[in-house]
């Protein structure tokens, strides 16, 4: 199908400060032209972009997409290990149909908030990955690691061997990461497997690191070394590409060191604060080198999966938490959330931003509403002023997904009924 979005404002995200008005032309899945339109491009369908704002659309780079069946559960404990205390034993009873109903939930939540692809760890993935071919989302999978080097080498086999057939499926919306969950919770030999296995599949490497400073206190008292200078020593990060969560406690010794690599560091302000982890300086990381991509982390420590809401809280947090040197812009908070989460991932030549040749994940946002009056800078308007509930119209490999505010690939409802159904025999368990 060939659609035509005409005389929209349109936020590319290929340099900083670039808005025009123009057509955006879709071909089946892909971008035909932005900007000028092709006289000879005969629309399907025309779309009247004049109230809109296009631009690309989301990349949750660090998520738990099914804990949101743990949402507003346990908020007021103090520390993320006094939080995790109480998660564990619940995720203990968890089973592939509870995964499944609350992936279904976490997409209608990212699709509404104008996220059309995420990086998950979770258990259960291939209830993950059906729910992602239902809502017609992307994902990258993590084949999630705890404990010791056999175990996780008869989890990943497994998993390998699980998920092929939806990797298959998914025409492309799908890839699969490995991710060893932190460093309190597995071991030096599963940490060298995991980076091996993604070295050898071409694959992503996905852990979260430095969150606590508890975290590093423990790392200093038993090995001597920073988590950062700890994966360093056992050979994790060298020629693999790696996204490090979090990341909220690095020494200038540890950016030095992180920039050396191909990794990203996954900001997810949110949750840090609300599990009073601190305040992770993305400004200096930035200026250091060191790409940086926005995650919501997972529904039950955030507690949504709102991507415009993290834009927001991170901009604000990038100029509060910023004592010297130049504060965050708006635009880079922007390719965080879009091209920095591609690249990341692996996908930044497919999606990311809007050119021709790309493949069409992108949003339409309603300009008329009284917060967003006037316009003025339409990128200070995206992270300081927009609401996820301004966002019309999502599209994700040229197939619009929600459009006036209502997902076309899921009866929302229905999901939202099946996990209340779940949560309440979980408490059962």
């Amino acid at each position: 199908m060939k659609i035509l979005i005409s005389n929209t404002l349109i936020i590319p995200m290929t340099k900083e400060g670039l808005s025009l008005r123009g057509d955006i032309g879709i071909d089946g899945k892909h971008i035909v032209f932005v900007g000028t339109g092709d006289p000879s491009f005969k629309a399907d369908r025309i779309i009247d972009g004049s109230s809109f704002l296009a631009m690309p659309s989301l990349v949750n780079a660090h998520t738990h997409l099914s804990m949101g069946l743990m949402r507003n559960y346990k908020d007021s404990l103090p520390t993320l290990q006094a939080w995790l205390a109480e998660i564990f034993p619940i995720e203990g009873k968890l089973n592939a149909d509870d995964v499944l109903a609350a992936s279904r939930l976490g997409i209608i939540e990212l699709i509404q908030s104008g996220c059309t692809m995420f990086n998950d760890m979770y258990f259960e993935p291939q209830a993950t990955a059906q729910a992602v071919i239902e809502g017609g989302i992307r994902g990258s999978i993590g084949v999630t690691l705890f404990g010791d080097l056999e175990e996780n080498k008869s989890r990943v086999e497994e998993r390998e061997k699980l998920l092929a057939p939806y990797v298959a499926q998914a025409e492309g919306r799908l890839t699969l990461n490995v991710a060893p969950h932190a460093i309190y919770t597995c071991t030096q030999e599963t940490y060298q497997y995991a980076a091996s296995w993604a070295r050898q599949h071409g694959s992503v490497f996905h852990t979260h690191l430095s969150e606590t400073k508890k975290e590093v206190e423990d790392c200093i008292a038993q090995t001597g070394m920073t988590p950062p200078a700890y994966l360093s020593e056992l050979g994790v990060l060298q020629d693999v590409k790696s996204m490090l969560a979090h990341c909220v406690h690095l020494s200038d010794e540890d950016v030095d060191l992180l920039k050396t690599f191909d990794t990203t560091i996954v900001h997810n302000p949110s949750s840090n604060l609300k599990l009073s982890s601190g305040i992770a300086p993305i400004a200096a990381y930035l200026r250091a080198g060191i790409p940086v991509a926005l995650g919501t982390d997972g529904a039950s420590s955030n507690n949504n999966l709102n991507m415009v809401e993290e834009m927001h809280i991170a901009s604000l947090l990038g100029r509060v938490a910023e004592t010297g040197g130049e504060k965050l812009t708006p635009y880079q908070v922007l390719e965080m959330a879009t091209k920095q989460g591609a690249n990341a991932l692996g996908i930044g030549d497919t999606i990311g931003t809007l050119e021709a040749g790309k493949e069409a994940d992108l949003l339409l946002i309603d300009l008329r509403t009284s917060h967003l009056t006037p316009l003025n800078d339409p990128f200070s308007a995206l992270v300081y002023a927009a609401q996820s509930s301004d966002i019309d119209t999502v599209f994700c490999q040229g197939t619009i997904l929600m459009e006036q505010r209502k997902v076309q690939t899921m009866d929302e409802h229905a999901v939202m009924d099946e996990v209340q159904e779940r949560w309440a025999d979980i408490l059962r368990r």
